[in-house]
């Protein structure tokens, strides 16, 4: 009976948690946003929900909690309404962001 528990057991080194979130894809030089659920989520990688794959690029960034954390993201697997992400590079704060952006500009102007 422990052997088979240990079949149906999840093989992953890291737990992923489920949250059910909204989020958005934004891909660069394309104005509108193709809107996704992410389904499970940790520091690494997510698994995406949107209507359908077809058309969402290789690599894009992944806005989520209202625009306030937003981040890179390579496509690892792919079904017809799944994504599987790796989240390439260092979580950002869309407010961390803009406070960076307007200190770059007050150091330009002086």
């Amino acid at each position: 009976m422990a052997e088979e528990e240990d079949k149906n057991k999840d093989r992953r080194a890291v737990q992923r948690t489920k949250v059910l979130r909204s989020a958005k894809i934004i891909v660069p030089r394309r104005s509108p946003v193709i809107h996704c659920t992410v389904q499970n989520i940790t520091d690494g990688g997510a698994c995406l929900k949107v209507a359908n794959t077809y058309g969402v690029p290789e690599t894009f960034d992944l806005t989520f909690e209202h625009g306030r954390t937003r981040r890179a993201c390579r496509v690892a697997w792919r079904t017809h309404d799944k994504l599987g992400v790796a989240f390439s590079g260092e979580e950002k704060l869309a407010a961390e962001e803009k406070t960076a952006v307007e200190e770059k500009i007050a150091a330009e102007g002086q």
